[in-house]
């Protein structure tokens, strides 16, 4: 999935997409995929778009996994929050 949204982050010129996380329900029928997207003043519109093409990034995934997986997952994508949480409590530390 990495590698399909990078090929996606240079359509989007200056924003950098990286998965820092991927949880897979038990059945294998959903993927949870955390996203971290930089510069931060391209959040909101970058996850827009990304959740709007869910379904090509998903074809690809099949396309390039079909013979590996039987299921190819639903695909959930979320913000992943956490350097933005370790920046904030180590400015809170700070003071």
């Amino acid at each position: 999935m990495s590698d399909i949204l990078l090929r996606y982050a240079r359509t989007l010129h200056g924003t950098l997409i990286s998965v820092s996380e991927v949880r897979v329900s038990p059945d294998l029928g959903i993927a949870h995929i955390y996203l971290s997207i930089f510069p931060q003043d391209k959040v909101a519109e970058t996850m827009h778009s990304i959740e709007e093409n869910t379904h090509k990034f998903r074809g690809e995934l099949g396309t390039l996994e079909r013979h590996q997986l039987r299921i190819i997952p639903e695909i959930v994508f979320h913000l992943d929050e956490t350097i933005d949480r370790m920046e904030r409590i180590d400015q809170l530390l700070g003071k």
